[in-house]
């Protein structure tokens, strides 16, 4: 196999791992701009497929199981000794709250394609002390799919576009966030749903408890 020529790949390659290491506990790492934008550099051919997908993979599943032994181990306690930590802390809470049965195996396969989905996701892993060996072989499955998407975005983006690098890597990070909220917008809606359906046995059974007006 060729090896482009350039010295770019070379700093790419461990600067997206360590970005998408990070991007588990701190969603605002611009990890998905660097894979994204290693695509369409792939298009371009200025970098080699699988060192780029290798370097995604590993940091979403090396970021997962970081953050998942952080709150298994009781992160949480730790961060509420400070106030900045305690922001972060209500943070996660917030988002495990609408994440709702965030600690399944789906969640953590699916959850890292809607935006701050991935540390509500593995956090309540961390925290429901989910068993560890099957949460690696979900956590290397969703990195592994995560990592074909992202990277295949900024590929398309580069082959069909005619723009320059950075607005095909915008191109690419904006449908991802599109498609991300919109899977978000469905498990909403099936939540809302399962709810509305688990809440109406309850209201039918206190329905026929309580005796019509008149009745003897």
């Amino acid at each position: 196999m060729e090896i482009p020529e350039g010295p770019l790949q070379w700093v790419y390659y461990p600067l997206t791992l360590l970005l998408v290491i990070l991007d588990a506990g701190v969603p605002a790492a611009p990890s998905e701009v660097m894979v994204i934008g290693g695509g369409t550099l792939l298009a371009n051919g200025e970098l080699i497929l699988p060192l780029v997908f290798l370097a995604v993979m590993l940091g979403s599943w090396l970021g997962d199981l970081l953050l998942f032994l952080l709150f298994q181990r009781g992160i949480n306690t730790w961060l509420n000794r400070y106030s900045w930590g305690r922001r972060i802390d209500r943070a996660v809470t917030l988002a495990l709250s609408k994440a709702g049965e965030s600690s399944t195996y789906a969640a953590v396969v699916a959850a890292r394609f809607i935006p701050g989905g991935r540390t509500a996701a593995v956090a309540a892993s961390g925290l429901a002390d989910v068993p560890f060996k099957p949460f690696l072989l979900a956590s290397a499955a969703g990195s592994a799919l995560w990592a074909t998407w992202m990277v295949g975005l900024g590929f398309v983006a580069g082959r069909v576009s005619v723009f320059p690098f950075w607005v095909n890597i915008l191109i690419g990070t904006l449908v991802g966030i599109v498609v991300g909220s919109m899977i978000a917008m469905v498990i909403g809606y099936r939540r809302r749903s399962s709810s509305r359906r688990g809440a109406l046995p309850v209201r039918e059974a206190t329905a026929t408890a309580v005796p019509e007006l008149g009745a003897e």
